[in-house]
């Protein structure tokens, strides 16, 4: 396939901080991906670019979010670092958990970029919990402390070995990308989740211990594809007992893949006559 055909999905950059204590790089900060995700978008063939946080000046010839915005077929938002909590509304309950309140501007100035193109979006653990906070959600700043007896959702030790066993919601999208399947097995790696939903976001899978949201979409299908998922199915491995996760990736693309036939097809109408 050549290039000019393959989609090209953004991923958004992860970033670690100027830090005088690294021992490289001192003092610089670091965009990066972590390189599963980007595999696994690129297993269905697409291109993959990590969209850098552009620097902000107003300057002739300065890249924009909005140029990445136009120029790519979609976004996909990956794991890392908390969510602020002054993101909505609330004080962290400990320093520990103020999260990264630079990457949060960064990722919520990609989505409106992508959002006002049409361009669809999808969230990955954090990208879930960004996501329903810049729609007007809010978050449990850790899931042990705030829900009493649930599931461990984060093991340092076990990591991306640490299941649990999700319910999929009937009627849902996800459960037709699914039929006939009620509960799945999926990884957690997490401590923060969604507290109070968004309103413009459906839940289409909860944990089965603990009823935390493990899956979302966006409720007004007239609006641009908005999905996201809080467990990571990049690390997911084929032949496993855990869902398989190439129904997800597919249903994204393929939204990503109509949103760029009617893009093309608008760039080349004619213009209305006055």
């Amino acid at each position: 396939m050549p290039s000019t055909s393959r989609l090209k999905i953004g991923l958004s950059a992860c970033f670690s901080h100027a830090d005088p204590t690294r021992s490289f790089f001192s003092g610089k900060t670091l965009q990066y991906v972590e390189q599963s995700i980007a595999h696994w978008l690129m297993s269905s063939g697409s291109m993959v670019v990590m969209v850098p946080c552009p620097t902000g000046s107003t300057q002739r010839g300065d890249v924009t979010y909005a140029h990445y915005a136009h120029w790519l077929d979609g976004l996909v938002l990956h794991g890392g670092a908390d969510v602020w909590p002054g993101s909505y509304g609330e004080a962290p309950l400990e320093e520990k958990w103020s999260g990264d309140r630079v990457r949060d501007a960064y990722d919520k100035a990609l989505v409106a970029a992508f959002e006002a193109v049409g361009k669809p979006v999808f969230g990955v653990c954090r990208g879930l919990q960004l996501l329903n906070v810049a729609y007007g959600g809010t978050l449990y700043q850790d899931i042990t402390t705030q829900v009493p007896d649930s599931f461990i959702h984060r093991d340092a030790d076990t990591y991306d070995l640490n299941f649990h066993s999700v319910d999929i919601v009937p009627g849902t999208r996800l459960s037709a990308l699914y039929p006939g399947v009620e509960r799945v097995r999926v990884n957690s790696i997490h401590h923060q989740a969604i507290k109070d939903l968004s309103p413009e976001f459906e839940a289409e899978a909860y944990s089965v211990t603990d009823g935390i949201v493990e899956a979302i979409r966006r409720k007004d299908p007239a609006k641009s594809y908005i999905a996201a998922l809080q467990w990571h199915p990049e690390f997911h491995k084929a032949g496993s007992d855990t869902i398989d996760d190439g129904a997800v990736l597919k249903d994204f693309l393929t939204a990503v893949a109509a949103a760029k036939t009617l893009n093309t097809r608008q760039l080349h109408e004619p213009a209305p006559r006055p």
